[in-house]
């Protein structure tokens, strides 16, 4: 007689502590009949929203689940309502973030093998747990740990098991999962299963399988206010180097006070100019963090134009202002640099920094120019679009710089640190 086909329950989560803020997913797979933890997996994902954290986390534990047994039946039980309705083909996929994902989790395993149920949150503690460990972690500027786990040991068994005994069964996957695969994000499994995962070779578009590492984020923080920036005068890195003024310092004060308790940041660079280190030493105090310095994120060099304000450039240098506006090769009067060029140094600083933190969360101290030119390249926006955003001081925006060479934006002048 053939072999019976075996069953797995895969309970997942995620969560965001901002919405989109830090955020991870937790992931377990269970045996039915034994409630034995067969395999676990958390990552924390660096700024995402709640649904993305959720189905990174599906998409988490049926992985864990097509590597236990490919041929497996799967019962996917999770608290989003979203997800299982999604993956379930009764609510339609409308947000771009949802697609890419959706498609992936309904890749990894065939859909007559895989059906999904909701369950109430109180059911879906250990998952949860997980989850709330990968935030934990990266908040420590870390990866959740396996062998440090304890979200199935505290668990409440009678809200997540069937029947059996739980902590004995989370026992023996602990001890498989210290001898096994170790640290990190992907699902560990007992040591006996194969460690293989075969997965298609990414594409680049709408069908593109999402990356699900842990994309490279940078939290791009404006200096705090000057003397100058009250007047909106040119202040680049060809003037005064000028230093923080005291509403500066408060803002520098409230900026590192708020991202202390978002728990995000990893670590700290800045551009060289005096302002930005003085922005970041503020926020390195609370964070118990150093500062990096990257040359590459200073301030444009407005040459002849370094303090003086928009009106006062029209007056003296017009056709040169014209120009400036009109074209990225154009430079300010007096040798500054042109956007093109500022482009490019911002381009190698930006590749620097994503190959020095692959995975983790930067704070990345800069000025205006800096940090639109990485959200336009992001977005892959014409130079002009250069003069349509908007960046107050002390503000904060946020780009996820993925494996598969895809970025996206996830917050742009946000000030609510500041009120």
């Amino acid at each position: 007689m053939p072999d019976a086909v075996r069953q797995f329950v895969v309970e997942a989560d995620g969560g965001s502590r901002g919405n989109p803020g830090p955020a991870g997913y937790g992931a377990v797979v269970l045996d039915p009949a034994t409630g034995e933890t067969l395999a676990e997996a958390a990552e924390f994902i660096g700024v995402a929203t709640n649904n993305v954290a959720e189905y990174k986390g599906l998409i988490a534990g049926l992985r864990a689940a097509r590597e236990l047994d490919p041929a497996a039946r799967v019962r996917v039980r999770m608290d989003s309502k979203l997800v299982v309705e999604q993956m379930s083909g009764r609510w339609k996929i409308k947000h771009p973030d949802m697609k890419p994902l959706a498609a992936e989790a309904g890749r990894i395993l065939p859909s007559s093998q895989v059906s999904y149920e909701w369950i109430p949150r109180e059911r879906n503690k250990h998952a949860d747990r997980l989850a709330n460990e990968a935030m934990d972690a990266g908040k420590r500027g870390r990866q959740w740990e396996p062998s440090a786990s304890t979200a199935d040991l505290s668990a409440d068994a009678s809200a997540a098991r069937v029947v059996g005994d739980a902590a004995a069964g989370a026992a023996r996957a602990r001890a498989a999962l210290v001898q096994g695969r170790g640290a990190g994000a992907s699902a560990s499994v007992p040591t006996s299963l194969p460690d293989k995962v075969v997965e298609a070779a990414p594409t680049v578009g709408w069908g593109a399988s999402a990356d699900l590492g842990a994309p490279a984020t940078f939290v791009l923080l404006r200096h705090g206010e000057t003397a100058l920036t009250p007047f909106k005068r040119f202040s680049g890195s060809g003037g005064t180097d000028p230093e923080l003024s005291a509403v500066g310092r408060g803002q520098a004060e409230r900026v590192a006070a708020a991202l202390a308790e978002r728990g995000t940041v990893q670590a700290i660079v800045s551009s060289p100019l005096r302002r930005c280190r003085e922005t970041a030493a503020a926020v390195a105090a609370r964070l118990g963090l150093d500062v990096h310095i990257e040359e590459g994120l200073r301030e444009t060099d407005f040459g002849a134009w370094e303090g003086l304000t928009f009106a006062e450039v029209r007056e003296r240098y017009p056709d040169d202002l014209d120009a400036w506006l009109g074209s990225a090769k154009a430079a300010p009067t007096g040798g500054g640099e042109s956007f093109a060029t500022v482009s490019r140094r911002v381009s190698a600083a930006r590749d620097r920094l994503i190959a020095a933190y692959p995975r983790r969360t930067v704070l990345a101290v800069t000025h205006v120019t800096p940090i639109k030119t990485l959200v336009r390249l992001a977005l892959g926006a014409p130079p002009e679009s250069l003069f349509r955003m908007e960046l107050s001081a002390a503000s904060l925006s946020a780009v996820a710089y993925y494996g598969d060479g895809n970025a996206s934006v996830r917050l742009l002048n946000d000030t609510g640190h500041l009120r």
